[in-house]
């Protein structure tokens, strides 16, 4: 056996010996700053991104122990990080991609828009993108382009129905447009289990996701998991998507993230990442990932914690006699406010503001009352205008964040027939709804009080299409659908020029097109109150359709649609209109005070109307814009016969099971009014 000794000097061997330990160093040191890209940026890896030259712009940052900062919490911003070489995807060639990602909002339930994993052949058009709902990505306009070139893995965090989002915590596929062409809520299937876990985007915690596309057949797969969980087996998403058109005008494309800001403050963090080409990207080395930054508030020194409640105690002695003074004089005005409201702030009044516009609340500024609350009549100073207030009882909470949101959704309602909903206050028990004032009140004072002065066939015929046009914007018309539910002559208001507003909004319904609404408590009016209400409870644009045919025979006839007299005997409005037509004198039920300024074909048309949107089975009423098409003579209105209404209302309203279902209150007027505002909604 020969043994080899080195002839190399120890000197020499010295130096070799150092630098093979500092081409090791800087080995390491590259693999844990993701800056060790192969040829052509095929594949790399980022554990961090200190040191890392990524090409960023808008607010996005490196913090300095490495996390990538795409948004810092300033509002209405928007930030990209890219990786600073293209990616030869020409051809639509496969790729995976995964990262470790992490949402900061202002609140723990609520946020502003979340962030995306993009490919893009083209920086321009993410330069020209928009905060806010658009992420950074698009804008409105090239949000309708098909020819927008960019594919993106969003991580949404705010409902939005123009996009057709599915929840405000969902995963989507976005393909040259933020419509996702495949979405899911956020979440992972166990694999032990194979239940499906929901994870909370803003939750402040760290989760990986995975993203790969295989180009061959053309299909993208998204899974997800918390930070530290295995990949799980079962994909989260699984949808086809072509990018050949996408990448096909370039031979390279561009690859990084995008995020925005809304109204709230939100921080979108991106704690590793890593890509690869026509193969599996390189796993993440947890143990070196940045720290996030703590997600609850610094713990205080042990100093902080002896001597500020010591000078708390000081300064509650010091002020006790001027505190005392400001609470007593604060609690006239005091309000309930929690911490969700925050983001309806434009949309709230002071109490206090309201007490002075209506003076105290005083019975001299009383403009109604009734099963629901009273109304008053204000004038505001800061903006200088009328105001009608309307107080209502919530004794109850159950519900009321929605409820609140919906008051505020339907401020945005606009049309030349609705009371405008300007806003709401809340203070102990009371809800308080502010409306646009109207001037000449409410429908029903003309209807039954005799010293108002009769309205005339004119009159009568232009509120009947006013409140129809109203309703028909509500169902089909609005970014939603709304229902009232509580459709009446007393809920018509009158404008300076004796124009028809629906008002009173406190008891509607808003939904989705093309989803079915939640409601499941019968509220409104005994009267108008649809048949299967009380077998279902499910508010409907039928229930209103329903509503208004009442209302079109209140109007037409000028008598209630319900009333009883001393006997305790009652008479519906319908039925007796109904007999009037099967004894073929249906224009004698009209209100013979407007006669003289009639034609019986129109009072004819309009009584036949309404008894058809009274139609005790739903389906054959018409919906509110077929009203329409009947009464500007767009569409003639159907044969009916007297026997197509034979089913008398009183076996509907008073129905054994109906009464199970609703609670009445009767009013002065001898009306039921159901409600469920106390009880949530």
């Amino acid at each position: 056996m020969h043994i080899c000794r080195s002839s190399m000097p120890p000197l020499e061997l010295l130096h070799l010996v150092s630098t093979l330990l500092l081409l090791l160093a800087a080995c390491h040191c590259l693999a844990a700053t993701g800056a060790g890209d192969d040829d052509d940026g095929r594949q790399f890896a980022y554990n961090g991104f200190t040191g890392a030259k990524l090409t960023l712009d808008g607010v996005a940052t490196v913090t300095p122990n490495g996390l990538l900062m795409l948004t810092n919490g300033t509002i209405q911003k928007k930030g990209h990080a890219f990786h600073p070489s293209p990616v030869p995807l020409r051809g639509a060639r496969s790729f995976s991609t995964t990262f470790v990602f992490a949402i900061f909002g202002q609140y723990i339930d609520l946020s502003s828009p979340g962030m995306a994993f993009f490919v893009t052949t083209s920086r321009e058009l993410l330069a020209a993108a928009l905060p806010g709902q658009f992420m950074g990505l698009l804008n409105g306009t090239s949000n309708t382009d098909r020819d927008a070139h960019i594919f993106a893995v969003e991580l949404d965090t705010l409902l939005n129905a123009d996009c057709r989002d599915i929840s405000s915590n969902h995963v989507g596929v976005d393909l040259d447009s933020l419509v996702s062409q495949g979405s899911a809520d956020a979440g992972y299937y166990d694999d032990a289990t194979g239940q499906f876990r929901n994870l909370s985007l803003i939750s402040r915690k760290a989760m990986q996701v995975w993203v790969d596309y295989d180009g061959a057949a053309a299909e993208v797969t998204v899974t997800m998991a918390p930070l530290g969980v295995d990949r799980p087996k079962k994909a989260l998403l699984r949808t086809a998507v072509n990018l050949s058109a996408t990448v096909a005008q370039a031979d390279t494309a561009y690859v990084g993230f995008a995020s925005a800001t809304g109204i709230l403050f939100t921080r979108h963090f991106v704690v590793g990442w890593s890509f690869a080409l026509d193969g599996p990207a390189p796993a993440l080395d947890i143990s070196s990932l940045p720290a996030l930054p703590p997600s609850g508030p610094k713990p205080r020194s042990k100093v902080l914690e002896i001597v500020l409640p010591i000078a708390s105690a000081a300064a509650v002695l010091a002020a006790g006699v001027a505190v005392y003074v400001l609470v007593r004089r604060r609690l006239k005005y005091a309000e309930v406010v929690e911490d969700w409201e925050t983001a309806f702030g434009p949309h709230r009044f002071s109490y206090k503001d309201l007490f002075h516009a209506t003076k105290g609340f005083s019975d001299d500024n009383l403009l109604g009352a009734g099963g629901f609350g009273r109304v008053y009549k204000g004038a505001l100073r800061k903006p200088a205008m009328e105001v009608a207030v309307k107080r209502v009882s919530h004794e109850s909470r159950q519900g009321m964040r929605e409820f609140i949101a919906e008051v505020v959704s339907m401020r945005r309602l606009r049309h030349r027939n609705l009371v405008q909903l300007l806003g709401y206050c809340r203070r102990k028990g009371q809800l308080l709804l502010v409306y646009d004032f109207m001037p000449n009140g409410s429908l029903d004072k003309y209807l039954y009080d005799r010293s108002k002065g009769a309205l005339d066939w004119p009159q009568r015929l232009h509120i009947i299409r006013g409140v129809a046009s109203g309703l028909s914007y509500l169902h089909e018309d609005w970014e939603q659908v709304v229902i009232h539910r509580d459709v009446k002559a007393s809920n018509v208001l009158l404008d300076d020029q004796m124009n028809a507003r629906l008002g009173d909004f406190g008891l509607a319904r808003l939904y989705d097109h093309g989803s079915d609404a939640r409601t499941t408590h019968v509220v409104g009016t005994m009267g108008y109150l649809a048949p299967e209400l009380g077998h279902t409870g499910k508010a409907t644009p039928a229930t209103d359709v329903f509503a208004f045919g009442a209302f079109v025979l209140e109007v037409t006839c000028g008598r209630r649609p319900i009333e009883q007299d001393e006997g305790s005997n009652r008479t519906i409005l319908v039925d007796w209109v109904g007999e009037h037509w099967r004894n073929g004198s249906i224009t004698k039920a009209a209100d013979t005070r407007t006669l003289n300024m009639c034609t019986l074909d129109e009072v004819s048309l309009v009584l036949k109307l309404g008894l058809m949107c009274s139609h005790p089975l739903p389906n054959a009423r018409p919906t509110m814009r077929q009203v329409m098409e009947y009464l500007d003579g767009d569409m003639i209105l159907p044969d009916l016969s007297p026997a197509d209404l034979s089913s008398t209302m009183l076996e509907w309203m008073y129905n054994p099971e109906l009464n199970t279902n609703v609670m009445s209150y009767v009013s002065s007027t001898s009306s039921g009014v159901v409600s469920d505002l106390s009880g949530g909604r």
